[in-house]
């Protein structure tokens, strides 16, 4: 079973030969390795790439442990570079490599080489790589698949593969696992296996791992829900009777977010045109791993809707925080108050801009109304949606704003622009 990811694979080709290294980031079991190993090398050779002018190297492979050493790595890419034509460098999970910048910077003194690199930590390769090559670097961040990518290697309907990947994500491997319990098993797996030990390894200063595990089940319970180090230290206190201090837990988040398991969105204050640096949202780059940290009890769909509609829109290369509109209205008794209106996406990209809602159903007037209210405070021209659980196409109303269902959003690339 091949899954197309075009996306990433244009984004690839788009970068060739660019004169800087491509830096392909991610969680690990993404897809990062079949996107450069099996995708891209496939399209080398299917546009006239010679097998020899490309040097894969996989690092996580025990047979290539001598190339870990960078004065190996070095001297086996060099002598394998036996003419001036055009070579192609694709490393698998650089971070693996001792010294790696320096070999990386090394690499691109060579003319005829076009360098490719994998890795799973951002502290790697992101903070690290932007530092250290000024501006050399260029980052292609996979996520795990959409739903669109998801649904079209699926054997169902389109309602099953919703029920499908709001409870079990997606992560490749989930889509070739044919019963629900061999899906609960993998994805939990990748948790305690993969993220929790490789987060434990890089970080050995960490000697509660209970403390860890417990503040990943209370983030997993409040995705959509505003909160921060402090209020999170509070909740420790009084739910658990146990003391962390907000720094500890504060270093907590840096790990997982560097391990790409988690990303925050901030406040933005709409009319003041300006960041609220507390509280943020935290959502989980894959809805699978968040559920499988509360063993599949809290899979309340109106949350996990949520959190696949700001993964959608970070995969598409918005960046996206929570907006809050501030308006003075009166109440019943006539008295004028402040109040904040929250909308749950603000999706920028270079001039574009989306405000979007995510409503699991809008049952009645009611409802709608108070959907909408947020989004009718917003004083400016910038498109405004709703999406909705419903099949609904989209249709708009006397205000401007668009409601579209789920699987329209989530099916059609420009669903932002209908």
């Amino acid at each position: 079973m091949e899954i197309k990811r075009d996306y990433y694979l244009n984004e690839l080709i788009s970068r060739e030969k660019n004169g800087l290294i491509k830096i392909i980031t991610g969680l690990r079991r993404a897809g990062k390795t079949y996107l450069l190993f099996t995708l891209f090398y496939k399209y080398l050779l299917n546009n006239g790439v010679d097998k020899s002018h490309i040097i894969d190297i996989a690092l996580d492979d025990r047979t290539n442990k001598e190339l870990r050493n960078p004065d190996n790595m070095l001297k086996y890419i060099k002598e394998s570079i036996k003419d001036d034509n055009e070579y192609y460098i694709l490393i698998d999970e650089v971070q693996l490599m001792d010294e790696f910048e320096d070999v990386l910077n090394s690499l691109m003194h060579i003319r005829n080489a076009d360098v490719y690199v994998t890795g799973s930590n951002s502290k790697f390769l992101s903070t690290d790589v932007v530092t250290e090559f000024r501006g050399r670097g260029d980052e292609i961040h996979v996520y795990p698949l959409s739903f669109k990518e998801f649904f079209s290697v699926y054997d169902g309907s389109v309602y099953q593969a919703w029920d499908d990947y709001y409870n079990y994500g997606g992560m490749p491997f989930v889509v070739s696992c044919d019963t629900k319990k061999k899906k609960e098993d993998y994805v939990k797996s990748l948790f305690e296996k993969v993220y929790i030990s490789d987060i434990l390894e890089r970080h050995k200063k960490i000697r509660n791992k209970e403390e860890l595990d417990e503040l990943l089940d209370i983030l997993s319970s409040s995705i959509g829900s505003f909160t921060n180090p402090l209020k999170l230290s509070n909740a420790f206190k009084s739910e658990k009777n146990k003391i962390i201090s907000d720094k500890t837990i504060s270093r907590y988040i840096d790990y997982f977010e560097d391990s790409f398991l988690i990303s925050k969105a901030k406040r933005y204050d709409i009319r003041g045109k300006k960041y609220i640096n507390s509280p943020q949202k935290y959502y989980f780059e894959d809805v699978g791993l968040r559920n499988a940290r509360l063993n599949f009890r809290q899979t309340e769909e109106s949350h996990v809707m949520e959190n696949i509609i700001y993964n959608e829109l970070k995969m598409r290369g918005y960046n996206v925080d929570v907006g809050v509109v501030e308006v003075y209205e009166p109440n019943k008794n006539g008295v004028t108050s402040l109040k904040n209106y929250e909308i749950d996406f603000i999706a920028t990209q270079g001039d574009n801009k989306y405000y979007i809602q995510s409503a699991l159903a809008m049952r009645n007037e009611e409802k709608a109304k108070q959907e909408r209210k947020s989004l009718i405070n917003v004083n400016d021209s910038f498109k405004k949606i709703i999406v909705v659980k419903d099949d609904v196409k989209p249709r708009r109303d006397d205000n401007g704003i668009m409601t579209i269902g789920i699987f329209n959003f989530l099916l059609n690339d420009n669903s932002l622009d209908l």
